[in-house]
């Protein structure tokens, strides 16, 4: 597997193509921000609407994520483990018949509040607090986060599914479905067209786990070891983190050394003293 240069350490194509995502995503949602606020600035009406009229940007989003979406129906060598390992071709025994998956009921949970969390968005939309042009935002803002919890932190991992890594995640490609979430509220062909390839992702991926739990567990299928992982997003993360405490410990003695002449100085005044 390929590798790129990062801070001095070595990235894999795996995670080299998630910050090109992490940077056209960004890039989308800053443009329809952007839009969004001259649109509101001006009275313009919504952009939505304004999409409808001239489609380009909203064109470009539906593509966008439509393209990347049926890219996951498929295996590809560039994809991350964590969605690939339901394909029957990155199904490697292990010996071992019985899989290990402690994670369902964390799954439900994460379910449970995903939807609670959303129907608070889709009330405040139904009673005109928000509009369609915040629903359209909250789902680019989702985007963003998505590849930030695959990079850097994943709240899910780290609180509820207590997996080791992306590679083993449960619920990895229910990732589309909750980014969309909010468009359920928002019935355009082009937000429902985006909404039913998230769901037909999920459901494809849950039949699969329900079907093949084997395929999903490290314990009966070898794709998930460390050893041969194409990602090794873990190392990265690690690096990362390394790098954030060793700016801190530098940002302390930074501190400690503009604090000691002033210390220094009160000690010598004989006026303090006094």
């Amino acid at each position: 597997m390929k590798t790129h240069s990062f801070l001095g350490r070595r990235l894999t194509a795996v995670s080299v193509g998630h910050y090109i995502q992490l940077f056209y995503r960004a890039a989308l949602f800053l443009a329809a921000l952007t839009v969004y606020i001259v649109r509101r600035v001006k009275g313009l009406g919504t952009m939505l609407d304004f999409a409808e009229k001239m489609p380009v940007m909203l064109g470009v989003i539906w593509v966008v994520f439509m393209v990347e979406m049926a890219f996951r129906f498929f295996p590809s060598r560039l994809a991350s483990p964590g969605s690939e390992k339901q394909f029957a071709q990155h199904y490697v025994p292990t010996g071992e018949t019985k899989p290990a998956l402690h994670d369902n009921n964390a799954a439900v949970l994460v379910m449970l509040i995903w939807i609670a969390f959303n129907g608070l968005f889709g009330a405040l939309y139904q009673t005109g607090v928000f509009d369609e042009d915040i629903m359209l935002l909250i789902c680019l803002a989702y985007s963003v986060c998505d590849m930030i919890c695959i990079l850097f932190f994943c709240p899910f991992q780290t609180w509820f599914l207590k997996n080791k890594c992306c590679g083993s995640c449960r619920i990895y490609n229910w990732d589309y479905a909750m980014m969309f979430t909010p468009l359920f509220f928002v019935p355009r062909v082009y937000t429902w067209s985006l909404l039913a390839a998230a769901a037909a992702l999920l459901i494809r991926w849950e039949i699969t786990v329900y079907r093949h739990p084997e395929r999903f567990s490290e314990k009966t299928n070898g794709y998930l070891r460390c050893a041969v992982c194409t990602e090794k997003l873990c190392t990265h993360k690690t690096q990362l983190r390394t790098l954030w405490e060793q700016l801190k410990r530098e940002e302390r003695r930074l501190e400690e050394r503009l604090r000691l002449p002033g210390k220094k100085e009160s000690a010598s005044d004989p006026a303090k003293k006094i």
